[in-house]
C-alpha cells in the first residue's frame, strides 16, 4: 500500500491511500474460506459449497469489508508512526476523493482529510505572575463551625413547658359548637411543632403551655395550606380541604432538642476519643480544618487562574476551523452549525489547554501512578464526608471509602485524569512566579462574579 501525505497548510492535510490487490487478495481468500465451513446453502453440505459460488454470492462485500478493515489500520499507523498529532478523527475528503466501485475496481484510491494540531514550545519561568488567593480564616467562621457541631451533637429531652422549637405529641379531637363532634375526626399520636405554624395567633395559643394541657385550635388557620394540613391529620390533600373547624390537642409529651455543650464528649464526637483535650486546642483544631478546606479553594482557583494565564499566552495558535467543526458536526448529530459557532471560541479555549497540558507532560516527565489515584480518591471521600459535617474519621474507614470509589470504572477514570491535572498544576506552581494574596471569603466569592 503507498500512502501519500499532502500538506495543505500548518494545520491541514490531505492522505491518500492507494490500494492495490496484493494489499488485500490474500485476507480476502481466507476470510471466504471461513465462511465456506460454515455457509448454510441450499443444495450444500456444510464446507462443500463450491469456493466459485461463494465468490459469486459474498467474494464484493467480503473484499469490501476487508478493505475498510485495511484502510482503518494502516491509516492509523501511519499516523502513530509519522508521529502526528491529529485533532478529531480523519474525514474523508468531500472534493479529491474517487469514486469507488467495489464491483468493477481492484484498486483503490482512499483520500482522508487531517486537522493538525498547532505545533509550539512552552517554557514557564518566574516572568509568568499568577495570583494564589489565602483565604482567611475568621473568628465567625470557627463560631459557626462550633454552632453547627453542637446542634449536630445535641441530644432530645422530654420538658414539661412548651417552647416554639419544641414537638409535640398528643391526640387530637375535631369539635364542632365548643364540643368534640359526633364521628368527627380524630388523631392519636399526632406530631406539631410551633416553629412550623404559619398564624402568629395559632402558634401563640401553643407557647408556654403544660405537658397535659388541652389546645384548642384551627389546624386550616395554623398551617395555611393544604399539604401541611393532610400531613398533620395524617389524610390526602383532598380530604383537608374539607375541614375548617376547631380541633382539640392534649400534649401528651414535649421533646426538645438540646444543642451539646462545649465539652470533653463533644471534643471526642467530632475528632475522636482524647485527640483533643480542652477548648482551646478544640478551637485551634477547627481553625486549622477550616483553613484546609479553604485551601482546596484557593488551590482551585490558582488552577482556573493558571489556565487563564497560560491560554492567554497562546491566544494566538492557529486550529483547522473548518475541519473542526466539520468533525463536530458528524460526530455529534445532536448538535447544529449554529450551536457549533456559538460555541467554538470555548471549545478552541479548552482545546488550548489541552494541549498545554500535552506540553507540560511531557517536559517534565509527569506520571500518574497508582498511588496518586489512591491519594486523590481520599482527599475526594474526606472532602465529601466534611460536606456532611463529618471530621475525624478513621484513616481505616477513609481507606476503604475511596477504594469503593474506585471500583466504578467511569469514576477511576475521572480520578486518574484529576490527578494528572493536579500534578500539571504543582509543575506550573513551582515555576512561575506565584504571586501570594491574603483575601477575605467574601471577596474570594467575588472572584467567580467577575469571571
Amino acid at each position: 500500500m503507498n500512502i501519500v501525505k499532502k500538506d495543505l497548510d500548518q494545520n491541514n492535510a490531505v492522505v491518500t491511500l492507494h490500494v492495490e490487490k496484493a494489499d488485500y487478495a490474500e485476507n480476502v481468500e481466507k476470510n471466504l474460506r471461513d465462511l465456506r465451513k460454515k455457509a448454510n446453502i441450499p443444495g450444500f453440505r456444510p464446507g462443500m459449497v463450491p469456493m466459485s459460488l461463494l465468490k459469486k454470492m459474498y467474494g464484493k462485500s467480503v473484499m469490501a469489508d476487508e478493505i475498510n478493515k485495511l484502510i482503518a489500520e494502516k491509516l492509523y499507523d501511519y499516523i502513530r508512526e509519522n508521529d502526528l498529532n491529529i485533532l478529531g478523527d480523519p474525514l474523508p475528503n468531500e472534493t479529491e476523493q474517487p469514486e469507488i466501485d467495489f464491483n468493477a475496481q481492484e484498486e483503490f484510491d482512499f483520500v482522508f482529510d487531517l486537522g493538525l494540531a498547532p505545533d509550539f514550545e512552552i517554557e514557564l519561568s518566574k516572568d509568568i505572575k499568577i495570583n494564589y488567593y489565602n483565604i482567611a480564616v475568621t473568628d465567625q467562621m470557627i463560631e459557626d463551625q462550633i454552632k453547627s457541631y453542637q446542634q449536630r451533637f445535641g441530644r432530645y429531652e422530654e420538658e414539661e413547658t412548651v417552647e416554639e422549637n419544641d414537638m409535640l405529641r398528643g391526640d387530637v379531637i375535631e369539635l364542632e359548637n365548643g364540643e368534640e363532634k359526633k364521628k368527627g375526626m380524630q388523631v392519636l399520636d399526632a406530631m406539631l411543632t410551633p416553629a412550623y405554624i404559619a398564624d402568629p395567633e395559632q402558634k401563640t395559643l401553643f407557647l408556654n403551655a403544660k405537658k397535659g394541657d388541652e389546645i384548642i385550635f384551627n389546624p386550616a388557620k395554623a398551617f395555611g395550606n393544604e399539604t401541611e394540613l393532610a400531613s398533620f391529620l395524617k389524610i390526602s390533600k383532598e380530604q383537608a380541604k374539607e375541614f375548617t373547624s376547631d380541633f382539640r390537642f392534649k400534649i401528651n409529651n414535649i421533646t426538645r432538642y438540646l444543642e451539646s455543650e462545649i465539652n470533653q464528649e463533644l471534643f471526642d464526637k467530632v475528632f475522636g476519643e482524647n485527640t483533643v483535650s480542652d477548648e482551646q486546642e478544640f478551637r485551634e483544631r477547627i481553625k486549622e480544618m477550616i483553613a484546609n478546606n479553604l485551601k482546596e479553594n484557593s488551590d482551585y482557583r490558582f488552577g482556573i487562574d493558571a489556565k487563564k494565564t497560560l491560554v492567554e499566552k497562546f491566544k494566538d495558535l492557529t486550529f483547522p476551523d473548518t475541519f473542526l467543526k466539520r468533525w463536530l458536526l458528524n460526530s455529534n448529530k445532536n448538535l447544529t452549525s449554529e450551536q457549533i459557532d456559538s460555541d467554538y471560541p470555548k471549545m478552541i479555549e479548552d482545546l488550548t489547554w489541552q494541549l498545554i497540558k500535552e506540553k507540560l507532560i511531557k517536559k517534565y516527565e509527569i506520571k500518574v501512578n497508582e498511588e496518586d489515584v489512591e491519594n486523590y480518591a481520599k482527599d475526594f471521600a474526606k472532602a465529601q464526608l466534611a460536606q456532611y459535617g463529618i471530621s475525624g474519621t478513621n484513616d481505616d474507614i477513609i481507606t476503604n471509602y475511596a477504594k469503593s470509589l474506585l471500583e466504578k470504572e467511569e469514576t477511576l477514570r475521572n480520578f486518574v485524569e484529576r490527578a494528572g491535572d493536579n500534578k500539571v498544576i504543582a509543575a506550573i506552581r513551582e515555576a512561575v512566579d506565584v504571586q501570594m494574596k491574603e483575601i477575605s471569603a467574601e471577596e474570594f466569592d467575588k472572584l467567580f462574579e467577575e469571571n
